[in-house]
């Protein structure tokens, strides 16, 4: 039986519009890490030439770069490889400079990457430009292969510009000055985004820097770790202090 459509008069009722496209996760993952990625270029440059300059083949940046992925450690690495460190002193070296991730892992947002092999990659490639861009307000509503992208274009970042740096770091002009404030000018934007949208938050900036202070003070030769043990003890205190006020009210 033939049913005719829904009539308003002698004119059928349009039909519903289509629910507007959605960018892919890829698409807005590369959007979402291109500045942080611009960042990383001339940060694998200098990688890359200092790693031929040192007497590495061009193939070892790459490899540092994929398997390492530890940015300034990688650079670290370069003068153990070149002085023959034995391998606790790099291991043990290694811990030092990244056991700020352990500190990361308490918010990052592992638990909504799904699959086994996706939580274990989010790990290894949880960096400080992943964390920053993982975990701020905007990011609080990303889905798995968003948060897995974003990780994986940075990655790829970081290695494709070592490499290139490794291949064409003899033309780099001695002269140039300026790459070695990228990395600095990166971290001093992903801090003020996050800022930001603390919306009007000043006591975490205010610990953070105060748990730096007290850290140059305190303890001169581990000043990250000491500011970062600091720092998430103030957080945790605040945090408990605050949930108590709550629980009374």
């Amino acid at each position: 039986m033939h049913i005719s459509p829904a009539v308003t008069g002698d004119r059928p009722l349009p039909a519903p519009a289509p629910p507007p496209a959605t960018p892919s996760a890829a698409r807005a993952a590369f959007k979402d890490s291109a500045g942080a990625g611009l960042g990383f270029i001339p940060l694998g440059l200098a990688f890359g030439a200092l790693a031929t300059q040192s007497g590495l083949d061009w193939w070892w940046a790459g490899l540092s770069a994929t398997i390492a992925f530890g940015g300034s450690f990688e650079f670290l690495l370069i003068g153990l490889v070149t002085a023959t460190a034995p391998l606790a002193a790099i291991a043990l070296s290694a811990f030092m400079v990244n056991v700020r991730h352990v500190f990361y892992s308490l918010s990052f947002p592992l638990h909504r990457v799904s699959g086994r092999l996706g939580k274990t990659y989010a790990t290894f490639a949880l960096c400080d430009e992943a964390y920053a861009l993982t975990t701020g307000k905007a990011a609080r509503s990303w889905s798995s292969p968003r948060i897995l992208w974003v990780q994986l274009l940075l990655h790829l970042y970081w290695a494709g510009s070592a490499v290139a740096g490794a291949l064409l770091g003899s033309l780099i002009p001695d002269g140039v000055t300026g790459l070695d404030f990228a990395l600095t000018a990166m971290f001093t934007v992903l801090a003020l985004d996050a800022v930001r949208d603390l919306r009007g938050d000043l006591p975490t900036p205010a610990l953070a820097l105060l748990s730096a202070l007290a850290a140059r003070l305190l303890f001169p030769d581990q000043l990250l770790l000491a500011a970062f043990a600091l720092f998430t003890a103030a957080l945790l205190a605040r945090h408990l202090a605050t949930g108590r006020k709550a629980t009374r009210a």
